[in-house]
C-alpha cells in the first residue's frame, strides 16, 4: 500500500485501472460460472429425466409381462451416453427387474423406491449424480427407473471455462494497460508537466514559465489555465513589488542625501555657534570680572546689581550654547 501512495499519478492511475477492470471481470465471470454450474446441473437431472421417462415408456410392457430380456435390451440403448455409468429397472418391492452396467464393479447405492407423493427424485454426490423416477401403468405403480451418471462432463466443462476466463482476464488486462496509456496522456501528462512548472516556480521564483494547455476543454485543461492565470497574476503583482521597492530605495538615497545636507548644515552651524558666539561671548565675562575686580570696592548697590547680572546673563548664555552644541552632535551621530 506505501508504494501505491509514493507512486506517480500515472502510476496510479493504470494500477487503479487495471485493479479495477480485473475486479470487475473477476465479479463477472464468477456470477456466469455460478449461473452456468447450476444451470449445467439442472441440464444434467432434465436429460436424465427425459432418459428415465424414454426408458419407463418402453418398459412398461415388459415389467406387465415380466420380460427383462426386453427390458434389458431397451436399457442397453444407454451405451450410447457415455456419463451413464449405470441403469436399473426395479419391481415394486425394489428387486433389480433389468439392469445396465458400464462397469461390473458399480453398484446401486441409491434409494430403491419413492414416497407416493413423488414421481422423481434426483441427488448430486462427490462424483456422481442420480436420479429415480416412478413407473406406472392404469394408475398404479409397477417399478422404479434408476439411472447412475457421473459428473466428468462438468469438472470438463469447469477447466474449459477457467481456461476462457483467464484468457478473458489476460485479454481485458492487456486493453486495460493500453487504456492506462491512453489515459495518462490526456489526464496524468497535462498534471505532471503542472507540478514540474510549480516545482521550478517555487524553487526559482520564476513567474514568467507557463504550464502547456492541452487542445481537451476538460477539468484538467481547466485546472492548468487557471494555474496559468495565476501564475500571471502573481507576476504582475511580484513586478508591482519590484517597482515599489526600487521607489522606496530611491527615496531613502533623496531622503539619505537631505539628511547628509541637513547634518552639513549642522556641522556648519555648529561650527559658527562655537567661534561666532563663545568669543564674545567670553570677552563680555571677562570685562565684567575685570570691572567687578578693579572698581567692585567702589561701586554703589545699583551698579554692582547690573553688573552682577551681565555676569548672570553670561554664564546663562554659556549653557545654552553647550546644550546647543550638544543636541548638534546627537544629531549628527543619528
Amino acid at each position: 500500500m506505501s508504494g501505491f501512495h509514493n507512486s506517480s499519478i500515472a502510476g496510479k492511475l493504470a494500477r487503479l485501472n487495471v485493479f479495477v477492470s480485473g475486479a470487475a471481470l473477476l465479479l463477472a465471470c464468477a456470477g456466469f460460472f455460478i449461473y452456468d454450474y447450476y444451470s449445467f446441473r439442472a441440464d444434467i437431472v432434465r436429460n436424465l429425466g427425459m432418459q428415465a421417462q424414454i426408458i419407463g415408456a418402453n418398459s412398461i410392457s415388459a415389467l406387465v409381462f415380466d420380460d427383462a430380456r426386453s427390458a434389458e435390451t431397451t436399457l442397453s440403448a444407454l451405451k450410447a451416453a457415455p456419463h451413464v455409468m449405470l441403469a436399473e429397472i426395479l419391481k415394486p418391492d425394489g428387486q433389480t427387474f433389468a439392469s445396465y452396467k458400464k462397469n461390473r464393479a458399480i453398484v446401486w447405492t441409491g434409494p430403491r423406491s419413492l414416497p407416493a407423493y413423488k414421481a422423481q427424485m434426483h441427488g448430486f454426490r462427490e462424483q456422481e449424480v442420480f436420479l429415480v423416477r416412478a413407473l406406472s401403468f392404469e394408475g398404479r405403480n409397477i417399478g422404479t427407473v434408476c439411472i447412475l451418471a457421473d459428473l466428468g462432463e462438468v469438472r470438463h466443462r469447469e477447466k474449459n471455462f477457467v481456461l476462457l476466463v483467464g484468457t478473458v482476464l489476460l485479454a481485458s488486462l492487456g486493453a486495460a494497460m493500453w487504456i492506462s496509456a491512453v489515459a495518462r496522456r490526456s489526464i496524468a501528462d497535462p498534471i505532471v508537466q503542472l507540478s514540474k512548472v510549480a516545482r521550478v516556480v517555487s524553487r526559482e521564483k520564476n513567474y514568467s514559465v507557463r504550464a502547456a494547455i492541452a487542445g481537451d476543454h476538460d477539468e484538467v485543461s481547466g485546472l492548468v489555465a487557471t494555474f496559468n492565470e495565476m501564475l500571471e497574476e502573481i507576476q504582475r503583482q511580484d513586478a508591482a513589488l519590484r517597482n515599489a521597492h526600487d521607489e522606496l530605495e530611491r527615496r531613502v538615497q533623496e531622503r539619505t542625501a537631505q539628511l547628509n545636507a541637513a547634518n552639513a548644515d549642522l556641522e556648519a552651524f555648529s561650527y559658527s555657534v562655537s567661534h561666532d558666539l563663545r568669543a564674545p561671548l567670553r570677552h563680555i565675562t571677562a570685562y565684567s570680572k575685570m570691572m567687578d575686580e578693579e572698581f567692585g570696592t567702589t561701586m554703589d548697590a545699583g551698579a554692582r546689581n547690573y553688573l552682577q547680572r551681565i555676569q548672570d546673563r553670561a554664564k546663562t548664555m554659556a549653557a545654552l550654547i553647550e546644550d546647543l552644541l550638544n543636541m548638534a552632535q546627537i544629531g549628527k551621530k543619528q
